[in-house]
Formats: structure tokens, C-alpha cells, sequence
């Protein structure tokens, strides 16, 4: 499949993710709204700035899909765009590892977690924390990154309230 097809697709099941995580939302009595790169104004306001700032500062949530809506670029590079133009301290990555290890944990019993490291280390190592236009935007950008597991009960509340979990990534 070309590349540019198979990046619009991933960009729409972002889009529908978005959707499912605002109607549990909802039904959790939280207010939030989607803005999604891609124009699709049926189901999603387009994506500005401006007003996703003054959702933020009314206390709702911003879910942000579509990514960048540009293809060649990942959702990585998308959240650490968004977290700069929303001014955030921290982009938090829910993935299928608890953290950042020295190899991949699947295939080599004896990696290690890193409970913290630096953007450089993480490049110079070429560990898989993200791709290197998302990193070297959070570094450059001084923004901190919380790598975490999508699959461990309760981990996205230890990471808000500031308990170990995961891996830090700083500058």
C-alpha cells in the first residue's frame, strides 16, 4: 500500500478512537471536545489553536485526532506539537512497555528500565522511546516526556499524581 494512503487510514482510526474516548467521556460527565486535523466537520471541529486554548482555560478536555494531518508524520511528532502550541510541561506516552529499556523487553530477558533519561541519551542510544522528530521537538522545546504502559491498571493515575511509574525522559 502506498505510504501516504496507509498514514490518511491510521489518521482516521485516530479520529474514531477520539470519538469512542469522548462519548465514555460523556457518559463519565466530563465535558470535552474533539479537533481533528483532518476537515471533517460532521463528526469533529477542525483543529485551531485558539480555540482549543479557550476550551482548555473553561475546563474541558481537548481531544486532539488526525494527528498532524500530514502523512510521514506519527502521532508522536503530533502530541509533541500539540503539547508545545498548548504550552504543556510534560507529554505523557501510554505504550505496551512500562518505560524506556536499554533493548526491547519482548525479545531480550535481559534489558533494563530506565527509570529516567536525557532526550540526548535516548537519541545517541537509538532506544525507541519515539520517533526522533517528536523527541528532538520535546528537547528542543524543554518539555519533559512520561513513558508509561497503556496495560497497567491504574498507571495513568500514579503518572498524574507524580508516582514512580514509567520512565522519565528530560532534558
Amino acid at each position: 500500500m502506498d505510504r501516504a494512503t496507509a498514514d490518511y487510514m491510521g489518521m482516521l482510526a485516530t479520529l474514531m478512537n477520539a470519538l469512542a474516548l469522548q462519548d465514555a467521556m460523556r457518559r463519565a460527565g466530563l465535558v470535552s471536545r474533539v479537533q481533528s486535523a483532518l476537515s471533517i466537520e460532521q463528526v469533529a471541529e477542525p483543529y485551531i489553536r485558539g480555540k482549543a486554548l479557550r476550551y482548555l482555560e473553561e475546563n474541558k478536555i481537548v481531544i486532539f485526532a488526525a494527528g498532524t494531518g500530514n502523512p510521514f508524520f506519527t502521532t508522536d511528532t503530533a502530541a509533541a506539537l500539540r503539547g508545545r502550541e498548548m504550552g504543556v510541561d510534560i507529554v505523557l506516552k501510554a505504550t505496551k512497555v512500562d518505560g524506556v529499556y536499554t533493548a526491547d523487553p519482548k525479545k531480550d530477558p535481559s534489558a533494563k528500565r530506565y527509570p529516567s533519561l536525557t532526550f540526548d541519551e535516548a537519541m545517541v542510544k537509538n532506544l525507541k522511546v519515539m520517533d526522533a522528530t517528536a523527541l528532538a521537538l520535546c528537547r528542543d522545546q524543554n518539555m519533559l516526556l512520561k513513558v508509561f504502559s497503556i496495560f497497567a491498571p491504574g498507571a495513568l493515575k500514579r503518572v498524574v499524581m507524580g508516582e514512580d511509574e514509567g520512565t522519565l525522559v528530560h532534558c
